[in-house]
């Protein structure tokens, strides 16, 4: 149900920014992209991730919907048709203000856009586009943007927004058909992977035509396609320019739009509007990600981590985010209102994604059908080591480097130091700290020299008993959160010293 009013600008921040709060899948790692002389902003391969929310989330960018009105009535979603909500949407020209308003005020220093779906996915998407497009072109904005493709929006258009983001994701919602067809009737697993699917393929056809491959951007980064390519003032970006100006000055029909200067899907992109060419500038070059809910429905552990292993392997995907379900509507086919979000199963599930990217595991090396679920109290690789300790303990100072990384409280730069010192000289369990190495982890798993720092005895449930000890506090932590809310712009936290209500009105009107 729908409660139309029309709200001020200043509330529309709170309501959408509010709205946005549910999707955890921001990142801003990937992109290095110098600021320049008459331009706004800057991205850093290293990510642009300063200040974080009491629950983990990064809050340096301006996360917001670009409307909170939607055609969908998924189960799980409080932004659902049918909740009776306040609904607005932002013009791009709004978004565009607070955007560049709350930058210069160093409050933000970047934007995640995503929107509920407003008359259908096209419409939804030429909103976003015509936002993207007057951050980069008419405000000159360099700074790092993430779009949400909405699945089933004309291929043109993503696109085109493509080739204004730094990094663009698809929410798989649910991680397989059965739940998704339960939660989420109105959606289809097959719409939400052809995205998906498209955005992969443009990011594989630019790597092509630059000679670079996925294996060359995950060793060396993200330089080599952003160095040069879209530098404000070269021909690259004259060209771009000269190409996407014809979107922007497009004939529109006011009536055919709920917003002003926004023209309907049917004249959005035709064969009279020139698109964006593929050696314009990159294509997403911070790759692409997405989302699962975990904890609204059954799927385990070990069908997670599958779908997970499949979408990194089929959809070359920088990042893959588990969302803990929190209950926000009541009903049959949803966990209970008074249930508690499942966070240390996403935490748990965060680890185990560390292990498939950067370790070389595989979904069924951590669990399998027989044990389908993470041992909540350990994380994934002690679990894991505790499952086969056929293969421990492992000698140090002998040890390949693939070898070294199977070892709990042992990581890829301490297994790196630890090949490069025993070059020169003899470890000991005080060398292999300084290194970084965790030995209240470690320690039940190595031999140093034929040595293990104490005598203790290589059986699961002893060594079980000591590292969920050792773990309590943390656990505690995860399991009793102060608060499931996402950090606002005003809180106390968000700022040294926080904007009244009268110096958020003079921001966005531009008086301060």
């Amino acid at each position: 149900m729908k409660i139309k009013r029309e709200p001020d600008l200043e509330e529309k921040l709170r309501i959408l920014s509010d709205a946005a709060k549910y999707d955890v899948a921001c990142t801003s790692s990937g992109v290095d992209r110098k600021g320049e002389k008459g331009s706004l902003g800057n991205s850093r391969a290293c990510g642009i991730c300063h200040s974080f929310a009491a629950d983990g989330r990064c809050i340096s960018l301006l996360k917001v919907l670009l409307s909170n009105d939607c055609i969908y009535d998924c189960k799980y979603c409080i932004n659902r048709r049918s909740n009776q909500r306040v609904r607005t949407s932002f013009t791009p020209e709004e978004l565009c203000t607070i955007t560049i308003e709350f930058y210069k005020r160093n409050y933000i220093e970047g934007l995640f856009l995503s929107s509920g779906v407003v008359k259908n996915p096209t419409y939804t998407m030429e909103l976003m586009y015509r936002t993207l497009f007057l951050l980069r072109n008419q405000y000159h904005f360099r700074g790092y943007i993430h779009a949400k493709a909405v699945p089933g929006a004309a291929p043109e258009i993503i696109q085109g927004i493509g080739y204004l983001a730094d990094r663009m994701s698809v929410n798989m919602e649910l991680p397989t058909k059965e739940s998704l067809q339960l939660l989420a009737p109105g959606k289809s697993h097959q719409a939400i992977l052809q995205p998906m699917g498209q955005i992969r393929q443009q990011i594989q056809d630019y790597r092509l035509s630059i000679g670079k491959s996925a294996s060359m951007e995950r060793h060396f980064g993200n330089q080599y396609l952003t160095g040069g390519i879209f530098s404000s003032g070269s021909k690259s970006s004259r060209k771009l320019e000269g190409q996407t100006g014809a979107l922007s000055g497009h004939a529109r029909t006011p009536s055919e739009s709920a917003l002003p200067g926004i023209a309907s899907p049917a004249d959005s992109f035709s064969e009279k509007t020139p698109l964006l060419k593929k050696d314009s500038r990159p294509f997403a070059p911070a790759g692409q990600s997405t989302q699962m809910i975990i904890g609204a429905t059954r799927e385990n552990d070990y069908q997670l981590l599958k779908v997970t292993q499949a979408m990194y392997q089929q959809y070359d995907l920088k990042r893959v985010f588990f969302s803990a379900y929190i209950p926000l509507n009541e009903d049959r086919d949803l966990p209970s209102l008074d249930t508690t979000p499942p966070l240390l199963r996403e935490h748990r599930l965060y680890q185990a994604d560390w292990l498939l990217r950067y370790y070389g595991f595989q979904a069924d090396d951590l669990l399998s059908p027989s044990r389908p679920n993470f041992n909540i109290f350990l994380d994934p690789k002690c679990d894991w080591a505790l499952r086969h300790l056929e293969l421990f303990p492992i000698e140090v100072s002998t040890a390949s480097y693939q070898n070294l990384l199977k070892v709990p409280g042992i990581g890829n730069k301490s297994a790196w130091r630890i090949l490069q010192a025993r070059r020169l000289g003899r470890l000991n369990f005080s060398s292999l700290k300084t290194m970084g190495v965790v030995l209240k982890r470690a320690q039940y798993f190595i031999t140093c020299h034929g040595k293990m720092r104490y005598h203790t005895p290589i059986e699961e449930d002893f060594i079980t008993r000591q590292l969920t000890q050792s773990e309590k506090s943390t656990l505690w932590d995860l399991e009793h959160p102060q608060t499931y809310r996402q950090l606002s712009l005003f809180d106390d936290n968000f700022l040294e010293v926080p904007p009244t209500i009268e110096d958020s009105r003079k921001i966005l009107s531009g008086q301060l």
